[in-house]
């Protein structure tokens, strides 16, 4: 059976970097995928997903993306279950990632210093006009 998914959207927080017991790395954060269609009012609706990434891809994840950050995911959807404190069964869909793909990284531009000091602002200014666009 085929059981895959791809995505593209924004984190909607800072990934949660965590250790199990025998050390194995876990990242887990919400990805906000914006819906094709607009809505009867003609706004874009998201759909909010769980992501969880495995091993050093965890780590990476943690390190280098944040809220924000535009990523590309593919992986599987997963369905478990759980008891809660209160012994009330629970049940959780979301997706496991193969590979993630940064396509930004806004952590990393807005900490991002070379040798000389100068910030991705400094090194990257925008211009802030359209006047000089080719179309």
């Amino acid at each position: 059976m085929l059981n895959k998914v791809q995505l593209v959207g924004r984190l909607t927080k800072d990934p949660e970097l965590k250790y199990l017991g025998n050390g194995t790395p876990v990242t887990n954060f919400t990805l906000a995928v914006n819906r094709t269609f607009k809505n009867k009012n003609g706004e874009r609706e998201a759909d909010f997903i769980n992501i969880v990434v495995w091993r050093k891809q965890a780590e990476n994840v943690a390190q280098y993306v944040g809220k924000g950050s535009q990523v590309a995911i593919s992986g599987r959807i997963q369905s478990r279950s759980y008891e809660n404190a209160d012994e009330q069964r629970r049940y959780v869909t979301e997706v496991v990632a193969e590979e993630v793909h940064f396509l930004d990284s806004k952590r990393k531009k807005e900490n991002y210093t070379d040798e000389h000091g100068n910030s991705f602002q400094d090194l990257y200014p925008l211009d802030g006009g359209e006047d000089d666009l080719p179309f």
